[in-house]
């Protein structure tokens, strides 16, 4: 299947359809579009506007068109809010999705809860999301950062038995709560805990840790930084002769299709654990692949990019068993909800609201991700610790 399609500029974007008896469906996408994590942004962007494209091509949603609203978040919690409130109150839209940060998640879902709606993150990695600060309102189609540390664990503890581990992560609740999760699992698996430190957003010297880094004397580095911050955080480890001898591990966001030839060199051998890789061999996610690209100019998806046009057609398989976009009745088929994406089925757990899906280790061989590793979704998922609902 090879779509053609374009990245629109303009706010809202209608995408060609036939004509289609209803009033079209209003999905606001509330996401980086500058700043730190604009580059994020746009693998959300292309991933929702292809499955957007081909769901209306092929008839809508309950026979009604997707329209996607936009609102650029910057990735800032103050400033999504008042964009977020915009796209309930004044453009109200039947959902929402496209959040990156895990503080703008988070802040985002009380008012979609407060507002009646409904909203899902296909980023956003805070195990709190799905856990201590769960919403009934909320979903979560991408992997979790437990999810992703319970594959790279595994991995460390084969390859690198009874490791010394230093911790490096943005300084909010994405950045702890990665660490905190993998140091978790690292700890479960043999390693030990030598430090850790946490650095601001958008960082522009980052030697300012190495200090506290070197006199750790770690085997293992794990950091959590994304985007341009990844960018400046490996090449400044490389500058200053940190990155010998070290082994980097990392959130599944640090280093992506976005920026790694940005970071060039510095990120051979970085290892990860992801919920979607390119090198998936099966004929729906070949078929993904060659669409995504001519959507993109060429450019590979990465996990936000997959996981954000599968959220469209999670909403569809909850329109089409509700029969309806009623906050209540699509709010009870999500819950439970198992359909197809391009890294095959996943299953919305009812109890929390995290979506389960079989997890991969991959690794930086030759400036290319190779798949080394892989744990089962019924592995990976962990327990369910959301108790509001």
């Amino acid at each position: 299947m090879k779509t053609k399609f374009w990245v629109a500029l303009a706010t809202t974007t209608a995408l060609a359809m036939p004509a289609l008896a209803q009033d079209a469906i209003r999905i606001g996408v509330l996401t980086p579009l500058s700043g730190t994590y604009a580059g994020i942004g746009q693998q959300v962007r292309w991933g929702l506007e292809l499955a957007a494209q081909e769901i209306n091509t092929s008839g809508g949603i309950l026979g009604r068109p997707v329209t996607l609203i936009y609102e650029d978040s910057q990735a800032n919690p103050a400033v999504a809010m008042q964009r977020a409130e915009r796209l309930f109150d004044v453009e109200n839209v039947d959902f929402l999705t496209g959040t990156v940060s895990s503080g703008v998640t988070l802040a985002v879902g009380e008012l979609a809860e407060r507002s009646g709606r409904l909203m899902a993150t296909t980023v956003s990695f805070a195990d709190s999301i799905t856990g201590a600060r769960c919403s009934p309102n909320v979903f979560r189609v991408n992997a979790r950062a437990g999810q992703q540390s319970v594959a790279l664990a595994s991995w460390l503890a084969a390859e690198r038995p009874d490791a010394r581990v230093f911790y490096l992560g943005p300084d909010y609740e994405m950045g702890r709560s990665t660490v905190a999760a993998f140091r978790s699992n690292a700890e479960g698996v043999g390693a030990t805990s030598v430090g850790e430190t946490f650095a601001p957003l958008d960082s522009a010297d980052y030697s300012q840790y190495f200090g506290a880094l070197r006199s750790a004397r770690p085997d293992v580095l794990y950091t959590s930084v994304a985007g341009n911050d990844t960018v400046r955080l490996f090449t400044q480890l490389e500058d200053f002769g940190v990155r010998a001898n070290l082994t980097v591990l990392g959130a599944s966001g640090t280093v992506t299709s976005q920026n790694i030839a940005a970071i060039g060199a510095a990120a051979e051998g970085f290892v990860t654990g992801v919920g979607y890789s390119t090198l998936i061999d099966t004929p729906e996610h070949t078929a993904f692949l060659e669409s995504f690209r001519a959507a993109s100019g060429g450019a590979d998806p990465d996990l936000y990019g997959a996981d954000s046009y599968g959220v469209l057609f999670a909403y569809q398989a909850a329109a089409q068993m509700a029969g309806t976009t009623d906050t209540d009745a699509l709010r009870e088929a999500f819950r439970g909800l198992t359909w197809n994406t391009p890294q095959g089925v996943k299953t919305i757990r009812a109890g929390d609201h995290q979506a389960m899906q079989q997890m991969y280790v991959v690794r930086v061989e030759g400036g290319e991700f190779r798949i080394v590793g892989n744990v089962s979704a019924a592995d990976a998922i962990g327990d369910d610790l959301c108790e509001r609902f």
